[in-house]
């Protein structure tokens, strides 16, 4: 098997993450002037803020139906596009609303990215190796993020352009992706199924490893055969996927009731909310960034090794542990370093099962018909669920206070514990054509 050449495409494809962690992150440090530039009200403020996250549930939403038209790869082109748009336009942005249409633009291709670069590594990396290789996209979320916080801190002094050179700083990362797009082969399983294109199919599995390939695609063929005669099963939402379809939502609604987009956008004031001055709090924040970048690249060594369910079993432990003693500390105000400490483990836990697993299941549980709208339903529900946490969270601690509020998460990793425990499927080093054949034909159990 030629590893070199799939960990390059596969390397390739997840710079998508690193660029999808860029732009979500990198809003952060120029929000503040671009308000001042342009005057903006409360209102005005806000959707400038979230616009580029309405194009990312947008973008997941949809994203599904490029990939099964167009190609996973043409598809990741376009998304490189869009990315390279969206920093070049928001930087030179003249007026306020020119401004929003290249920020929801770079959020279509952040939710499309979701969708695409997953599903395309899935597909092309051997059953034993897929884990680590699909989980690469998430460490580059994780990393993208960090070099957005970087980036701006080393360009806040450049003048009153400073916030268009952050953003725009993101145009050379995204012209290197749309270049290593060009030099990876189309996904095979898309060719043989949806193209019917079966030597092109069989030319890239060769490359990939000339003594599994006929094997490979014959199981290709036969799935894709299985499902011609019976229509109802291109239908996401048919009877045939109500597995896949439930492990998919659940997996992701859970992903974002652990708290943990509300603990990252807000953790300096939930810092602040346990009597740390604004300074420690901000340092405090920078910190949960690191701890996460390192606890995803350990998840990725072990990912292969001992299984998603270990990850996710071992994640939904520490996680009602670490949600429960931030709970315990708001209720009787013993905070001290309670509360920094416990965050600091929970995201611990959280990069080393939920974020280095979540994107890595949902690729691997659909059969390749469906396998495109698969993954852009969990997208969707994924980033649906973080913009209705994001938004309902001050709101919720204002009202029941930090006790109750995280005594709610804590509950929820409870019942993700049960969903692990009793109903989530292991897919470790099975092929992706064998696993969507056991979940549906047996339920849950592989």
């Amino acid at each position: 098997m030629n590893n070199r050449r799939v960990f390059f495409w596969s390397i390739a494809v997840a710079l998508g993450g690193f660029l999808f962690g860029f732009d979500t992150a990198v809003i952060s440090g120029a929000e503040q002037s671009i308000q001042e530039v342009w005057q903006l009200d409360v209102f005005q403020h806000g959707l400038t803020v979230s616009i580029a996250l309405i194009g990312t549930v947008i973008g997941a939403l949809v994203g599904g139906y490029p990939s099964d038209r167009l190609g996973r790869k043409r598809t990741l082109f376009w998304i490189g596009v869009l990315y390279l748009a969206s920093a070049v336009g928001s930087a030179l942005a003249t007026d306020w609303y020119s401004f929003l249409f290249f920020r929801f633009i770079g959020g279509l291709g952040v939710g499309a990215s979701s969708v695409a670069a997953p599903m395309y590594i899935s597909e092309i990396a051997p059953a034993n190796k897929r884990g680590r290789m699909v989980a690469l996209f998430q460490f580059n979320i994780v990393f993208g993020i960090l070099i957005a916080f970087l980036s701006n801190y080393l360009l806040q002094d450049a003048g009153s352009a400073a916030w268009r050179w952050m953003l725009g700083v993101e145009g050379f990362p995204a012209a290197i992706f749309v270049g290593l797009v060009l030099l990876v082969p189309e996904s095979p399983r898309w060719l043989a199924v949806k193209k019917g294109a079966v030597e092109e199919a069989r030319a890239v599995l060769n490359q990939i490893d000339p003594s599994t390939a006929d094997a490979e695609l014959a199981a290709i063929i036969e799935s894709g055969n299985k499902r011609k005669n019976r229509t109802s099963e291109e239908r996401l939402f048919s009877k045939q996927h109500s597995v896949p379809v439930m492990l998919a939502v659940l997996f992701a609604v859970f992903n974002q009731v652990s708290g943990i987009n509300a603990i990252i956008y807000y953790a300096p004031r939930i810092f602040e909310m346990t009597g740390l001055g604004k300074d420690a709090a901000l340092l405090s924040s920078a910190g949960v960034g690191l701890v996460n970048f390192i606890f995803t690249l350990l998840a990725l060594n072990f990912i292969d090794r001992v299984g998603r369910r270990v990850l996710m079993l071992v994640g939904s432990f520490g996680l009602i542990l670490t949600l429960g003693m931030v709970s315990w500390a708001f209720y009787t105000e013993s905070f001290g370093m309670v509360v920094p400490v416990s965050l600091f483990a929970y995201i611990a836990f959280f990069a080393f099962s939920q974020g280095a697993v979540i994107w890595v299941f949902i690729s691997e549980i659909f059969p390749n018909s469906v396998r495109a709208s698969g993954q852009a339903l969990g997208s969707f529900t994924h980033w649906f669920m973080a913009a209705v946490i994001a938004f309902v969270f001050p709101y919720i601690t204002a009202s029941l206070g930090g006790g109750n509020t995280f005594l709610i998460f804590t509950i929820m990793m409870v019942l993700q514990l049960l969903f692990v425990w009793k109903i989530m499927p292991e897919t470790k080093g099975v092929s992706l054509e064998e696993i969507g054949k056991k979940v549906e034909s047996q339920g849950v159990v592989i």
